[in-house]
């Protein structure tokens, strides 16, 4: 199996790692706690985790606004050319399509979350601090409808995550061609 090297290796910015990691963190702690807070029972516990849920979900979207500025306004390094070369072109296609409806369902989760709860007429207030606006008014209808979509685009959202990282892994472990070390943190 052949190895490539990136020479010299071309890094995202500082602030596209940063925001990379925060909101995969984010992601994820957010899903876990969702799918903790589904199987509890009515309790004070699980209303603060539902709060914690929501709270995640905002700041979730909030930075997803950023990455999205960010990646607009300042380009991504190209992937380098012995690598993209070597892709076939099934990866180039995965590669794109996972970007793209991952930064989709950065949107459509958070969003459908604000719209689920809005329904349920139970208002999102950030951190204890900031009441946010109703998406939409109590229904309880649209409610029973949003709940699965949330869920689901959830669950779509974290199998695009497990695909993204098992491929940064092909890559730094099979392929040895470094194109982990354009988002690992530090230098």
């Amino acid at each position: 199996m052949k190895t490539h090297q990136l020479t010299p290796i071309q890094r995202y910015s500082t602030t596209a790692i940063v925001l990379h990691w925060v909101l995969g963190l984010a992601i994820v702690t957010a899903f876990c706690v969702g799918l903790v807070v589904e199987d509890m029972g009515f309790s004070p516990t699980k209303l603060k985790l539902l709060n914690w849920h929501k709270w995640a979900g905002v700041t979730i979207l909030f930075l997803s606004v950023l990455r999205l500025v960010w990646r607009i306004t300042h380009r991504p390094p190209p992937l380098p050319a012995a690598i993209e070369q070597a892709m076939p072109g099934w990866q180039r296609m995965a590669h794109h399509g996972t970007h793209h409806l991952m930064y989709l369902l950065f949107f459509v989760v958070p969003l459908l979350g604000w719209a689920y709860s809005s329904a349920k007429g139970y208002p999102i207030v950030w951190f204890g601090v900031l009441p946010l606006p109703d998406l939409v008014a109590p229904n309880k209808e649209l409610a029973e409808a949003i709940e699965p979509l949330h869920g689901l685009a959830a669950f779509a959202l974290m199998g695009l995550v497990a695909l993204h990282v098992g491929a940064a892994l092909k890559h730094q472990f099979m392929d040895r061609d470094g194109l982990l070390t354009r988002m690992r943190p530090g230098r």
